[in-house]
């Protein structure tokens, strides 16, 4: 086998979903895909339709399942020392086809080799093997730092985690859904329950649903503290998807202040009031639910505003009841509540 090292990295991937002809749809999924000396291992395996085990949507507890299964903390799913690299994204059945490697250790060296499509126990590596891909000898301190990274919340790009506990995980398939579709991985729950505490670090904000009883918002907080991990919990102000995502938004930036270029909402006597920090392109959003719980959003404002403190005066109609105000700046979201 080839002493030669490759280099060992991952980047956040997306599998498109729509609307397929017939009316079937493909599911969207986030992932995380291993980069093999600068370039996806995806892209490798020509018009391969699949995701890593690494997807953002899979349970807390199962990503950090998939991470320690390849850093080798535990035995290997499949027979002759094989794990799954990539599969169905639409389940995980091994029937429907996955790309399965063997990933072994060799002294400090962690190696890759014989990456097969495999539907069964075991793989056929003369009729089914990827020849040509492979083997691959990562360093290991390199390779154990990168995922690792992913326990520790530090995912490429970036990216951003929120955890939306709620009794009703299909009340925030929605909200989860647009998070992730703008690049922020969000999981749903019903409580902390079964999550381990390398996976609660790992999330920069938990969104609470309405329905989530007081006593169960204080599991949730105690656990959080347990695991050391310092995150801003939220309660979820009205079932409007927009407004959802702004407080998601909204709380991955605590502890940012020094970065903010909108500050201080507010809305009094008809109008919102809020500081500009620099120059920027402020807008302004309105959301509430009507009589018959309806969600309604008006955009009200879109300027650039020079520095120093602006009053916005408001549409009525457009927050009466019970509604909220959005404002967002680059980099920077805002929320807040319309008192009558």
């Amino acid at each position: 086998m080839s002493a030669e090292y490759a280099t060992f990295g991952l980047a956040p991937a997306t599998r498109p979903g729509g609307l397929l002809a017939g009316g079937d749809f493909q599911v969207h999924r986030d992932f995380v895909d291993f980069v093999v000396d600068g370039r996806p291992l995806l892209h490798r395996l020509s018009d391969l339709d699949a995701v890593s085990p690494l997807a953002s949507d899979v349970p807390p507890s199962l990503f950090t399942a998939q991470v320690r299964s390849l850093l080798l903390e535990t035995g290997a799913p499949l027979p002759d020392g094989r794990y799954v690299v990539y599969g169905c994204p639409e389940c995980e059945e091994l029937a429907c086809g996955a790309v399965t490697a063997v990933i072994e250790r060799d002294g400090e060296d962690v190696i890759w080799r014989d990456f097969a499509w495999q539907t069964g126990d075991r793989a056929d590596l003369e009729r089914d093997g990827y020849h040509g891909v492979g083997p691959f000898r990562f360093r290991g301190d390199e390779y154990r730092a990168a995922l690792t990274a992913l326990l520790d919340g530090d995912l490429p790009g970036s990216r951003r985690r929120v955890l939306l506990i709620g009794a009703h995980a299909a009340l925030l398939a929605r909200p989860a859904a647009a998070l992730r579709t703008i690049g922020i991985g969000a999981d749903i729950a019903q409580s902390a329950d079964g999550v381990t505490p390398d996976e609660l670090r790992s999330y920069g904000a938990v969104l609470f649903g309405r329905s989530v009883p007081a006593r169960e918002r204080d599991a949730v907080r105690r656990a959080l503290a347990g695991a050391g991990a310092d995150v801003p919990c939220v309660d979820a102000l009205a079932p409007v998807v927009p407004l959802l995502v702004a407080q998601a938004e909204q709380a991955l930036e605590t502890g940012r202040d020094g970065h903010r270029r909108l500050t201080d909402l507010t809305v009094a006597g008809g109008a919102a009031e809020f500081e500009v920090v620099t120059a920027c392109r402020v807008r302004l959003t309105a959301h509430r639910v009507d009589r018959l719980s309806r969600a309604r959003s008006r955009d009200l404002f879109d300027a650039v505003l020079e520095p120093g403190r602006h009053r916005v005066p408001l549409d009525p109609p457009a927050v009466r009841g019970e509604a909220y105000l959005v404002a967002r700046t680059a980099g920077t979201v805002l929320v807040t509540a319309v008192r009558p």
